[in-house]
């Protein structure tokens, strides 16, 4: 309580204090079960422990796998020696790659003209799963192991809200005076917490990642000068070690989500896990961005998103002969407010809804095939082909078009177009 009768002493205003007095009991309030997400790391692991020791409540772990190429067996041991009854460790990557990430790419989104989303979109997955896990086992309340700082807070919170909102959400970071590695170690070892050292020592990163990309802040990069050691990257061969041979490979698409590589039927799962061999083969998918978090401040992180830079750039290909000018031009209009609103954590929001079903409808006659070549660190549009093409040769040709488009008609449509123009350059508005 020390902490919030601190807090009670430094408000400043009648509504400081009735803040503070929310929070006070809110803290007071039983909590009976919770559902944590858990990776057996030494910040979950005493997070478990803290809320076992603070609410004196049962915890519920839950591990996912979603592609992040680590083990996620280990975290079933460690729950159980810290006195977990209840345990789901839980293999979601199908169910990542076929509802979360294929509808983001059918609206080709991009965070700040950049970043590809690949933490953002894990979010609303792992949440909605922490949510039904909630209702199974009757927890009362959830937990993360977010930062105060980070976006991460605000995806896990504002997504349960949306599924529950009479969840109770515990975010220790922001409750607790353990504000240290070495504070966290120290805890951890009083309450006999096993916490295995890596060898080489630990990275100097915080890294996050699943079956889209690796994500890499902190370190060296915390200086936006500083450029990224070459040993940093994991994901991807360095554009300069790719084979000095392109490799060609033709994507096939049904509906604006690809199906086939190279003609052969592949599972989303598959495509991407065999699109992120490519692309680490060839050097394709590094990214340095600065980026504006949702909580405030600019951040540098790093990124190797080696399929997805594919499917980006084939999906654009395969939508350029196949989607209506207008439509295509409203989509590019609603990219980036439908790209902010997973990078700020709306997925289950109506806007996003709404704004998914008009993106999904739009891909309907997204049908065809894209050739591609992979070339150190270039994805490279070399064909594109579909029965749906709104692409004419008889209209587009520069050769003799028989009668199709009346080049004399452009008089018109320019002069029509011109009017305004003409009208504020008679006036001298247009000076």
């Amino acid at each position: 309580m020390l902490f919030y009768n601190q807090l009670r002493h430094n408000a400043h205003s009648p509504f400081d204090f009735i803040w503070v007095e929310v929070l006070v009991n809110t803290k007071n309030i039983p909590v009976n079960k919770v559902v944590l997400a858990y990776s057996g790391g030494l910040d979950t692991s005493v997070i478990l422990a803290w809320l076992q020791d603070t609410y004196s409540c049962e915890v519920v772990t839950f591990t996912v796998n979603i592609g992040q190429r680590e083990e996620v067996e280990a975290a079933r041991d460690k729950a159980r020696q810290l006195g977990v009854r209840k345990i789901y460790i839980e293999d979601l990557t199908s169910e990542f790659v076929r509802d979360y990430i294929y509808p983001m790419f059918r609206a080709n989104a991009v965070y700040e003209g950049e970043y590809l989303l690949g933490t953002s979109i894990a979010r609303p997955l792992i949440v909605k799963r922490m949510i039904e896990i909630a209702d199974e086992t009757g927890a009362d309340s959830i937990s993360h192991g977010a930062t105060g700082k980070g976006n991460d807070q605000v995806r896990f919170e504002m997504g349960a809200y949306a599924l529950k909102p009479e969840i109770r959400i515990i975010a220790p970071w922001r409750e607790w005076q353990l504000t240290s590695r070495e504070m966290l170690l120290a805890y951890a070892e009083s309450r006999g917490i096993p916490i295995e050292m890596k060898r080489g020592g630990a990275s100097p990163y915080s890294m996050d990642a699943n079956l889209l990309h690796i994500s890499y802040e902190g370190g060296e990069l915390e200086n936006p000068w500083n450029e990224p050691l070459d040993e940093m990257w994991r994901w991807s061969l360095s554009p300069e070690k790719a084979p000095d041979t392109p490799t060609y490979i033709t994507l096939g698409y049904k509906k604006g989500d690809i199906i086939t590589i190279d003609g052969q039927d592949m599972k989303p799962v598959e495509v991407l896990s065999r699109l992120n061999e490519l692309g680490n083969a060839n050097g394709i998918g590094r990214q340095d961005i600065v980026e504006n978090r949702y909580v405030g401040m600019k951040s540098r992180g790093c990124y190797e998103t080696p399929g997805g830079t594919i499917m980006l750039k084939a999906h654009r290909a395969i939508e350029s002969i196949t989607l209506d000018r207008e439509v295509a031009h409203l989509k590019d209009d609603l990219m980036p407010r439908y790209a902010s609103l997973i990078y700020n954590g709306y997925w289950w929001s109506p806007e996003r809804i709404i704004l998914q079903k008009m993106i999904d409808q739009s891909q309907l006659y997204v049908n065809g095939e894209v050739r591609l070549r992979l070339y150190k660190g270039n994805v490279e549009v070399v064909g594109r082909r579909s029965d749906d093409s709104l692409f004419d040769e008889n209209i587009a040709t520069f050769e003799d078009d028989h009668g199709n488009y009346e080049q004399k008609d452009a008089t018109g449509f320019i002069r029509l177009n011109a009017l305004r123009l003409i009208t504020a350059a008679k006036k001298g508005h247009n000076r």
